[in-house]
């Protein structure tokens, strides 16, 4: 698999930095704590912690819905 090292990124760091960003969305961190990254991995970080935000507010909505 070739690596273009000028963009200092590939899919694994892409995958990993998607992780972090994800846990990063579940447990309710800042996004303005988010690491440091170049820009794309940077976008890769954002879109797992906005998934992970989203599926918190999922599960709370669902959650006050069997409430009710």
């Amino acid at each position: 698999m070739a690596e273009d090292f000028s963009l200092s990124w590939n899919l694994e760091t892409l995958n990993k930095a998607y992780k972090q960003g994800y846990m990063c969305g579940v447990m309710g961190s800042d996004p303005s704590k988010r690491p440091m990254m170049t820009e794309v991995v940077l976008a890769a970080w954002e879109a797992g912690w906005e998934d992970g935000k989203e599926v918190v507010f999922e599960e709370a909505a669902a959650s006050s819905r069997m409430a009710s």
